[in-house]
């Protein structure tokens, strides 16, 4: 990929099954380019956040891909992540970044609204996620119109991710106008994941 592709950004499923992801994971990092992978689950349970969180550390890093946490603070210094992604608050995102340093990477999920993605990035987010792309019964269903994105790649220099419900027909459309496509449930959804990201991603090669 080129230097202005939009680089590919992975968000794990929200339960995982330690027997048969860990291998899933380590084929699609082998058979593409990945630059972040978010570790995204959707239980509370300490125990099992660290279990997966150990075993898709090593394998991210050994792949030379970055590895964050969805909004789990505390748990980026004990698994060795490389930072935290926000999905509900940018209020402390000037506190974590004093807090975590220069160095960690600390991203925003901020739906569809412009104002507060240019209020994260103001705050010290690495990066802003917008989302969802397509149309989804998730949330309030609202997709995030394409303009939000052609004003802020001509107006803004943070980085942008799109996200959710993405189509072959949306990363074509949007790819010139995001840094990064993040890939979830329309891949590992489907029985063959490697395959899945190379049709979704044909328009970047």
């Amino acid at each position: 990929m080129s230097a202005d592709t939009p680089q590919l950004y992975l968000i794990t499923p929200p339960a995982i099954d330690l027997e048969t992801f860990p291998a899933i994971l380590a084929r699609v990092l082998d058979a593409h380019e990945v630059a972040c992978l978010r570790l995204s689950l959707a239980t509370r349970d300490e125990d099992i956040i660290l279990r997966t969180g150990d075993a898709l550390r090593d394998i991210a890093h050994a792949h030379d891909v970055a590895m964050v946490i969805s909004d789990h603070v505390l748990m980026v210094e004990r698994l060795g992540l490389d930072g935290v992604h926000l999905t509900e608050t940018n209020a402390r995102i000037r506190k974590l970044r004093d807090e975590m340093g220069d160095d960690a990477i600390i991203g925003a999920f901020c739906a569809t609204s412009r104002h507060d993605g240019m209020s994260a990035g103001e705050a010290g987010a690495d990066y802003i996620s917008f989302g969802p792309v397509g149309q989804t019964a998730l949330g309030d269903g609202q997709p995030v119109a394409r303009e939000v994105f052609e004003w802020w790649s001509e107006v803004i220099e943070l980085p942008v991710v799109a996200e959710g419900a993405l189509s072959l027909e949306l990363v074509e459309s949007f790819a010139p106008v995001t840094d990064f496509f993040a890939f979830g449930e329309e891949i590992w959804s489907d029985a063959d994941p490697v395959a899945a990201l190379s049709r979704l991603t044909a328009p970047l090669r």
